[in-house]
């Protein structure tokens, strides 16, 4: 039937926990059994942009935020297949490996580094990721 939703189609969600997009997306999505999460960045669930913050503290957020919408999927990281993290240089990359392990834990999804150099609004990383739903 025209406009019903099966779990085949997307189905954008909206988490309580992260601040409103910015643009015209989803925080995450889902359909067909997987969860997309789109780029997150270090700012807060009330839109505070973490830009004059260190890295750590930037990667301590983004982790959080994409946790935030895998669980507002109805997954969490121990179901991630895929991350990809952009990073404004590639020095700090050792730093976001440290945090990143502790976050992941036993998961080891596949996944990519790309040094960007300037992020949106002088970020400093931003990171998406795909998980079985």
């Amino acid at each position: 039937m025209a406009g019903e939703r099966t779990p085949a189609m997307p189905a954008p969600l909206a988490p309580a926990g992260l601040a409103r997009p910015g643009g015209h997306y989803s925080h995450a999505c889902s359909g067909a059994g997987l969860v997309f999460v789109s780029g997150q960045l270090p700012i807060t669930a009330t839109g505070l942009r973490l830009a004059d913050a260190p890295f750590a503290q930037q990667a301590a957020q983004v982790l959080a935020n994409v946790r935030t919408a895998l669980l507002a999927a109805g997954t969490d990281i121990d179901r991630l297949l895929q991350v990809r993290v952009y990073v404004d240089d590639i020095a700090h990359w050792p730093v976001f490996d440290t945090l990143y392990a502790a976050w992941a834990g036993e998961a080891r999804p596949a996944r990519a580094v790309v040094p960007t150099g300037p992020l949106h609004h002088g970020l400093k990383l931003e990171m998406e990721a795909v998980a079985l739903s």
